[in-house]
């Protein structure tokens, strides 16, 4: 008997190849059960196309069991799509049917939920592509989304049904199944009330689901471009609010992609890259935080995998509000994804046989409390030096000191008490020289940095008191219409009225300047500071360009940034 979930594929013949995928074939689609992820079952499916391509498993098209009214034929099968698992694989599709370098296609989502169809007021699934499931019953839970609008579904449209990722959220965690218990994801909560003969009590608890158009999000793209824009369309897609296992690419000339025909299993003229070619399965052996000037960074440790030619040892998983929601726990088995060139990160979760709570409530520094701000687990200690460390860095980089470096001011909070910026504008260069690995030519280029980093714009300075969301460029805005002194006697209210601040912005500003005003002002007295308000109304100077034409001189005025020719007499 074959290990049904810890299995090595390498050992497998195909005889137990058949045997696991048919035992996930029954739990997944017939007991609304997952015991290994999308990306071990495919596996599974490749393994088994590799050693006999015929099989019957590997052209099957499978759907969920419904309580149905009946048999529905569709007028146009609905028939399943062959795979890519790298971009590789689509460009090789991609060439063998292009008619030209500019042939357009359209990259959509791959939606993870049930494919229904929409025709003469009855709904059905997909079935086996020709023949599918009367699920007409359903009609009163579902909400049509197709282009441009928003309802019931009250008109002919071929696409998927499934919870959007905020209705699950919202809504879904107050729903209960029969026994009491609640949906532990959105596709088992799909598969569930597909399967319900009545839908009275999910009607009494709002349950809501969605039939999304296939067609509503279309990205088109033209063969030349498909390469160099593709991390961009699979960033777009996975940011949308459904649940997906991929992504669609098509011809969009339908006419030239029916001329290609069909084969058994699917059409010639389309192909779904499965997000297996940049996901994999490990496990979560542990939770690190890391400091941000304003917040605690989670790190996912993990059992090294492979993704597209790169081992993967640590992974994002963004914030302790994103473990919240995932359910992520230490000991689970875990999906990692690294889209294009981007740092991996934690997509969802299967319950390990072992689980223990991968957040943490004491700041890992000083031992302090720590607090939620928004979806953000933060020290809120002043004097935490772990966070004192990154507001500084950062500070810093704002003023354009870079070179500054957090190691060369990690020691210099260690060795000389530096504490602000303020603290290192006053080190002197003996002070310089007691730090570990400087020498005197080194301890001197670090000196002059520092004083030249003296002098600075207001606006860098602004940036450098790290309030949340305003960065050098909306701080550059910000001093183009104010000073720093007008700034700091505006109310929150007033602040609210500067182009690109608004509600949430002005009152952290509002609370950093206030909080901050004995800082600021030991900065200023210790800074050359340029003022920016004013200096774009500057006028520049007149330049005339003269010498022999043969019929005339040209004249150039320049002034803000309008430039103004005039054909001066022969």
């Amino acid at each position: 008997m074959p290990d049904w979930i810890n299995f090595d594929i390498s050992k497998l013949d195909e005889q137990n190849i058949v045997k696991l995928i048919m035992h996930h074939n029954k739990c997944y689609w017939e007991m609304g059960m997952l015991e290994i992820s999308d990306e071990r079952y495919d596996e599974l499916i490749r393994a088994l196309e590799k050693i006999n391509p015929d099989h019957s498993l590997v052209i099957a098209i499978n759907a969920p069991k419904v309580a149905s009214e009946g048999k529905v034929t569709h007028a146009k099968a609905m028939l399943s799509l062959d795979k890519a698992y790298s971009f590789e694989d689509i460009d090789s599709w991609a060439k063998k049917n292009k008619r030209s370098e500019n042939e357009l296609y359209l990259v959509e989502p791959k939606y993870d939920g049930i494919s229904a169809n929409y025709a003469d007021n009855v709904l059905a699934t997909r079935g086996n592509g020709e023949v599918g499931e009367n699920i007409s019953a359903k009609l009163p839970l579902i909400e049509l989304e197709t282009t441009g609008y928003t309802g019931p579904v009250d008109r002919p449209v071929r696409g998927e049904i499934l919870i959007r990722n905020d209705d699950f959220k919202n809504i879904y965690s107050n729903i209960t199944k029969k026994n009491g218990g609640t949906y532990k994801n959105s596709r088992n909560a799909v598969g569930g009330i597909m399967g319900l003969l009545d839908i009275s009590d999910m009607q009494r608890q709002h349950a809501k689901l969605t039939l999304v158009d296939y067609e509503m999000i279309s990205h088109p793209v033209k063969y030349f471009e498909l390469e160099k824009r593709w991390p961009e369309l699979v960033e777009k897609i996975e940011n949308l609010p459904y649940p997906m296992d991929g992504i669609v690419i098509k011809l969009a000339d339908e006419a030239y992609s029916e001329a290609l025909g069909n084969t058994a299993h699917h059409p010639r003229g389309q192909i779904a890259f499965k997000f297996s070619g940049i996901r994999k399965e490990s496990l979560l052996k542990e939770v690190q935080w890391s400091f941000g000037k304003n917040c605690l960074t989670p790190v996912a440790e993990i059992e090294p995998v492979e993704i597209g030619g790169v081992t993967i040892r640590h992974a994002s998983l963004h914030n302790a509000q994103n473990i919240i929601d995932k359910d992520i726990q230490i000991g689970d088995r875990v999906i990692i994804e690294r889209a294009g060139d981007v740092i991996p990160y934690i997509i969802s979760a299967l319950p390990g046989e072992s689980r223990k709570n991968a957040l943490i409530d004491t700041c890992p520094n000083c031992g302090k409390s720590l607090v939620r701000k928004g979806p953000e687990l933060c020290c809120p200690n002043p004097d935490c030096s772990a966070t004192r460390l990154k507001l500084l860095t950062a500070a810093v980089k704002n003023i354009g000191r870079d070179r500054l470096g957090e190691p060369n001011i990690q020691k210099m909070m260690t060795h000389l008490g530096v504490m602000t910026l303020k603290d290192i504008f006053d080190l002197k260069l003996s002070d310089i020289l007691q730090l570990e690995g400087f020498k005197a030519k080194s301890a001197t280029n670090l000196f002059k940095e520092i004083a030249n980093a003296r002098n600075v714009a207001d606006y860098q300075v602004l940036a450098a008191l790290n309030v949340p969301n305003v960065g050098a460029n909306i701080a550059k805005k910000i001093m183009n219409e104010y000073t720093l002194d007008e700034l700091r006697q505006m109310t929150d209210e007033e602040m609210e009225n500067i182009n690109t601040i608004g509600p949430e912005r002005s009152r952290a500003l509002h609370d950093q300047l206030a909080e901050q005003s004995g800082f600021i002002n030991e900065l200023t007295s210790a800074l050359l500071i340029k003022q920016s308000k004013g200096q774009g109304n500057e006028t520049l100077p007149t330049i005339c360009f003269t010498g022999k034409c043969r019929k005339n001189v040209l004249f150039m005025k320049l002034w803000r940034n309008k430039t103004v020719t005039k054909r001066l007499p022969q």
